[in-house]
């Protein structure tokens, strides 16, 4: 299967181990730094021995000027340390935090303790090891939705993980019933998910700015798909590289507030009409036309260039549309659900 077919079997059988590389995080959070000054990060979906957003922030705890960092691991998770350990697990399980159950981790500092002029996961592991109460046990499985993470989400200003894709609807919600700002990691179709579009059309929740190309997540080693070229092991480990992942955050930035460049100059035969919902045909967001202010169709893809003060969004295509059964006679069309149709010119048409 194909890394977006993998992506949908995950969320069916909640397959949802796919852990973000540190490069790709950098390449993300470099355009907030502003956002985060005197802010309590949660990382709610993440195993501080495994997470590379527990490692990123932690790292870069006075680069940002955290206030807090809370991290929180579920029930389930893979054994702390299994593969890629930060921490020395042995001298910790001696302590009254065990972090092969659910735990939660809470930085108020770091600080250089090797004084070598930088703060690295070594000065992290020392404050972990050595500070009573950082790392403690959760009464609860460490859920997102469970009563324990949602009192320290109400407490965080700011949440960045890759939350289960499985449960992105349900994430998300949750995020907005309270009212926090987020940087979270999703694949492109949760676009297209009824819930989400909503909130997209409301400007309520945006693309960030690294979207797309070729990410590689590490995965358990169970986990396979078909595409060889899609996998990769080094060192013993595995990964998937998915290449329709998106950033989704509500943290205003640069790229947002970009004009799209338009050049193209309209015109009726290269932009067909839709049979089914009046507006026309742009396949390609380059092709977008300068000259016309009606409706247009456009692909997923045109939302890593929305500016909302150049374009307006109305509606998707799954919601929109009149029934093709409303307009044409029945065989004439490929049934599938509401979507945009154009004729043919023979009589029939093509979704």
């Amino acid at each position: 299967m194909s890394a977006t077919e993998f992506l949908e079997r995950a969320k069916k059988n909640k397959a949802d181990e796919f852990y973000t590389q540190l490069p790709d995080i950098e390449a993300e959070m470099r355009h907030y730094k502003e956002h985060f000054r005197n802010k309590v990060v949660f990382c709610n979906c993440d195993d501080p021995y495994e997470s590379n957003f527990f490692k990123y922030f932690a790292m870069n705890f006075n680069f940002l000027g955290l206030k807090k960092l809370i991290a929180t691991c579920y029930d389930g998770s893979p054994v702390a340390g299994q593969e890629l350990p930060l921490f020395d697990i042995e001298e910790l399980e001696g302590k009254d935090s065990d972090p092969k159950h659910p735990h939660k981790i809470e930085i108020t500092e770091v600080r250089d303790e090797n004084e070598d002029g930088a703060i690295d996961l070594a000065d992290v592991e020392h404050l972990i090891k050595n500070k009573k109460n950082t790392l403690t046990l959760l009464r609860g499985n460490g859920d997102f939705r469970s009563a324990e993470c949602i009192k320290l989400l109400t407490e965080a200003d700011i949440v960045v993980t890759n939350p289960p894709f499985s449960l992105f609807r349900e994430y998300v919600s949750k995020l907005i019933e309270h009212g926090k700002e987020f940087l979270i990691i999703g694949g492109q179709n949760a676009i297209t998910y009824k819930e989400i579009f909503k909130l997209i059309k409301e400007n309520r929740i945006w693309l960030g700015i690294d979207n797309g190309g070729t990410k590689w997540f590490r995965v358990p080693t169970h986990y396979d798909i078909k595409t060889e070229s899609r996998i990769k092991i080094e060192n013993g480990i595995k990964y998937f590289s998915m290449g329709s992942i998106m950033w989704f955050t509500n943290l205003d930035h640069a790229k947002r507030h970009e004009n799209l460049t338009l050049y193209k100059h309209y015109t009726p035969e290269e932009y067909p009409h839709y049979v089914n919902y009046d507006a026309i045909e742009v396949s390609k967001t380059s092709d977008i036309p300068c000259d016309y202010d009606g409706a247009m169709g456009v692909p997923i893809t045109f939302l890593d260039k929305y500016n909302p003060e150049q374009f307006e969004i109305i509606g998707s295509s799954r919601f929109v549309g009149k029934p093709m059964s409303q307009v044409a006679t029945k065989g004439t069309y490929v049934s599938g659900g509401v979507r945009f149709y154009l004729p043919n010119g023979d009589g029939s048409y093509r979704c």
